[in-house]
């Protein structure tokens, strides 16, 4: 990539956009709140602890940048470098003070493909199964692998956020996504092209969060009592 383009990005980023950008993370467990966005920039999504923007003059790039006080930067740069060059995943190209510039995926989230009814190929499914092998691999560890940060384009798969790939345990939030594609969605709901409001895709969410931690729980108070047996 050119540099000047690309030091023309950094200096729009600290002069234009830092200065007004506000940005608050109340609960890491739910998405970060965008309080401003200066204009030309443009809100392309937000995680638990951080929020993606654009500017039209560099459509192909995106910067992230992490709320005051959330943690995950330092580890997020070091993902990026072990997985190098891969289709699947963006790339970094410059870090700095809890904000990263980042090659631009395009595509829809597959929470996004349910809200709007749009067809999930097998590829995607695939295709992130096979990204998330290269990413263990090179030394990582997928992690909070869910709906809300993978993406479909043009029928293949793409892996958005690889913020936690340094957490070594286990998480098994892709392996019960995709049980619920090919048990529910591919011979239920795909056929029906059923479109889900939001409000109905947020109590999956939360209800699958409460459940995931229940069953974490249960299993934590088991071991517990066998080790005093």
């Amino acid at each position: 990539m050119d540099g000047a383009y690309m030091n023309r990005l950094i200096s729009s980023v600290h002069q234009e956009l830092l200065p007004r950008f506000r940005i608050e993370s109340v609960d890491p467990h739910d998405p970060v709140k965008v309080h401003s966005v200066p204009e030309p920039w443009q809100l392309i999504g937000m995680g638990n602890y951080a929020a993606v923007v654009y500017h039209p003059d560099y459509p192909d790039l995106v910067v992230k940048i992490y709320a005051p006080g959330r943690p995950g930067f330092f580890e997020e740069v070091e993902v990026y470098r072990r997985l190098g060059s891969h289709p699947a995943f963006s790339e970094c190209l410059y870090a700095s003070d809890g904000l990263l510039i980042l090659k631009r995926l395009h595509g829809v989230t597959l929470y996004d493909c349910m809200h709007l009814g749009l067809q999930i190929p097998q590829t995607v499914i695939q295709d992130i199964d096979k990204a998330l092998d290269y990413a263990r691999q090179r030394g990582l560890h997928p992690h909070d692998v869910h709906g809300g940060n993978v993406m479909m384009y043009k029928g293949r798969g793409l892996v958005v956020d690889v913020s936690d790939f340094l957490h070594e345990e286990s998480c098994s939030k892709w392996d019960d996504l995709k049980k619920a594609y090919y048990w529910l969605y591919r011979p239920f709901l795909s056929p029906l092209r059923l479109r889900m409001p939001y409000f109905l895709l947020d109590i999956v969410r939360k209800s699958y969060r409460f459940l995931s931690r229940l069953v974490s729980r249960l299993k934590q108070l088991g071991s517990s009592r066998s080790k005093r047996r």
